[in-house]
């Protein structure tokens, strides 16, 4: 009784995504174009905004962490799984694992309620414009950013604490690419129950909170579209808010599948191929959705980088 808590696994070994030469020489190269993507793509966005003042608005700040966040996500989980794709023992330490599972944990709890900042300046932008830049003032837009790190870090450390002081004796065979909460549980050598009540029970929590708070923005953000008389007005109106909500469908759906549905109706193999969505597709999604179906990031991207263009094509042509 005495050792009962004591850990004596040391590392972990990942079952990964398949043993099939083809499919991983098709998966490495897959990946790593939507890794790259996904940095390049969120940097990008993160540096355009930096770089145009026109862009220096509370929508782009909160965007620019939204990238920042992804960028983080996806370089916690996809560096790893591309260096385990071709090789048979998919090791990981334990304290890695950890960091790992941490990272990523924070990164996907802060995206949720960073959305629904996002969805709360859209409230403000489209239902109260003329008090939009008194309401959105510099402390509340780093608040705006400061409580989803916070609430995030919070949730982490619940889940740390209490999935890690769990004595793991064997076996070590994680059924998953990456240390994901659900899985790494399933190895403890005592009942989890406890740890999954957890689980579920902030996961809903959080995602209720968070999912609310975006719900009751854009039921009145319609009820103020549907007000505008004219069809352009609401054609321009709606643009600016169907790129967050595609992210946000995306987004909540994945986590919701795999965190607050029963696992008992899916098996970690699922569970596995739909976390693909949220940890490689998603953060490679988000700038593309936000530039593409953006006019002003589009605008910008003409104007900065447009100009660099012209400036050294002059520059070689004197």
């Amino acid at each position: 009784m005495r050792h009962r808590n004591q850990t004596v696994v040391t590392e972990f070994f990942f079952m990964g995504l398949t043993n099939t030469f083809q499919l991983q020489v098709f998966l490495f190269l897959t990946f790593l174009c939507v890794y790259l993507i996904t940095v390049l793509g969120n940097l990008g966005m993160i540096t355009l905004i930096h770089m145009d003042s026109r862009l220096h608005t509370p929508m782009y700040f909160l965007l620019s962490h939204l990238s920042f966040v992804d960028a983080c996500s996806s370089s916690a989980i996809g560096p790893k799984m591309l260096s385990d794709i071709f090789v048979e023992k998919k090791v990981i330490s334990f304290s890695g694992c950890a960091i790992q599972l941490c990272l990523f944990s924070e990164c996907v709890v802060t995206e949720c309620f960073l959305l629904a900042s996002m969805a709360y300046d859209r409230y403000i932008a489209i239902c109260r414009p003329l008090l939009y830049t008194l309401i959105m003032s510099q402390q509340v837009c780093v608040l705006l950013v400061a409580g989803p790190y916070t609430v995030a870090l919070i949730s982490t450390m619940i889940h740390m604490t209490f999935a890690f002081r769990l004595p793991y004796c064997g076996p070590n065979l994680i059924n998953h690419f990456f240390c994901d909460l659900l899985p790494v549980l399933s190895l403890a050598c005592t009942d989890i129950h406890v740890n999954k009540l957890l689980l579920f029970t902030v996961a809903g929590i959080l995602g209720v909170f968070s999912g609310v708070i975006i719900l009751v923005s854009y039921i009145y953000i319609v009820i103020a579209i549907l007000r505008i008389r004219s069809a352009d007005g609401r054609r321009k109106a709606f643009s600016t808010c169907s790129s967050h909500l595609l992210a946000v469908s995306i987004l909540y759906g994945t986590l919701f599948f795999i965190y607050v549905c029963p696992n008992s109706s899916f098996s970690l193999d699922i569970n596995k191929v739909v976390s693909l969505f949220y940890t490689a597709v998603i953060p490679m999604l988000n700038p593309l959705i936000y530039s593409l179906r953006n006019k002003e990031v589009k605008d910008a991207v003409k104007r900065t980088f447009g100009k660099k263009f012209c400036y050294c094509l002059r520059d070689k042509i004197l």
